[in-house]
């Protein structure tokens, strides 16, 4: 493959799992925390309604497990593409 071809290939592949962490991460923050809320208040978790937790707490750590996955997603696409050190 063709080092442009590589290029555009990865970037196309790269930006495919961006909008999809993306959508996660929006879903997460304004879906969980303000718009599914009345759903999720019937749930509760340590005596907090779900829907405050994750507008608090959960949305926080769902971020950060995103970061790893983006990592993980990443490492494995440099090594497809041959773009790992």
């Amino acid at each position: 493959m063709q080092t442009k071809q590589r290029a555009k290939a990865y970037w196309k592949e790269n930006i495919k799992y961006v909008l999809l962490l993306l959508l996660i991460w929006f879903l997460v923050s304004f879906g969980a925390g303000i718009l599914f809320k009345d759903a999720l208040n019937t749930i509760k978790i340590g005596g907090f309604k779900l829907g405050f937790w994750f507008a608090q707490q959960g949305s926080m750590y769902v971020f950060v497990i995103l970061i790893f996955i983006y990592v993980r997603i990443m490492n494995k696409l440099d090594k497809k593409y041959g773009y790992d050190a």
